[in-house]
């Protein structure tokens, strides 16, 4: 599948995201912060092994393997000031960063797990029964039970969640932001993890 496409389609899947909303700098140049942002998202998806591809590349997901150790510093705040630069604008970053600190907090403290980055279907090819969906949810949910890892997600899209409740995650926290937001964070369990 051409990379240049799958970071096209990354990037028209974020401008509909309000995470990402709220992420990428308004005004001028914007299209060309949403490509800058999801090229750094696939190229990290590739080099961890994370890209996840439905047929035709119609489905995208990147799900990491993951734990509380999992920081490399140095790497990370090189991507972020050229995230700062290129995407966010400065001002916008020192609240994003807290936000996410936040975030990785409501995470598993010990032990792997997947944490899925990503999950969008080209905007065309939608639909709660469409095929690409089912085979994006059947994927990510064999590899969490393939791994016996539990995966988890947040979201700040209600309809999210009652989708996500279909596919059996749970909701185990939910958090309203200081800019009046709510995000709902999602876990699923697999059979396999409750084995162990």
């Amino acid at each position: 599948m051409n990379k240049d496409l799958i970071i096209r389609r990354v990037a028209d899947i974020l401008k509909e995201t309000p995470s990402a909303e709220d992420i990428v700098k308004k005004g001028r140049n914007r299209d060309k912060r949403f490509l800058y942002l999801a090229e750094h998202m696939v190229n990290k998806a590739i080099a961890k092994d994370a890209l996840i591809l439905g047929k035709d590349g119609l489905g995208i997901a990147i799900v990491f393997k993951t734990n509380a150790k999992d920081n490399n510093f140095w790497k990370d705040i090189i991507a972020n000031i050229g995230l700062a630069f290129h995407v966010t604008g400065l001002k916008n970053a020192l609240k994003i960063l807290k936000n996410q600190r936040y975030i990785k907090q409501q995470r598993p403290k010990k032990g792997d797990y997947l944490y899925a980055w990503f999950w969008g279907i080209v905007k065309d090819d939608r639909g709660p029964n469409t095929q690409i969906a089912s085979e994006m949810k059947n994927r990510i949910l064999e590899l969490s039970e393939k791994t016996a890892l539990p995966l988890y997600t947040e979201t700040r899209l209600r309809t999210n969640v009652i989708v996500y409740a279909r596919y059996h995650f749970e909701n185990f926290h939910t958090w309203k932001q200081p800019d009046g937001n709510t995000m709902w964070f999602l876990r699923y369990i697999p059979k396999s993890y409750q084995k162990k």
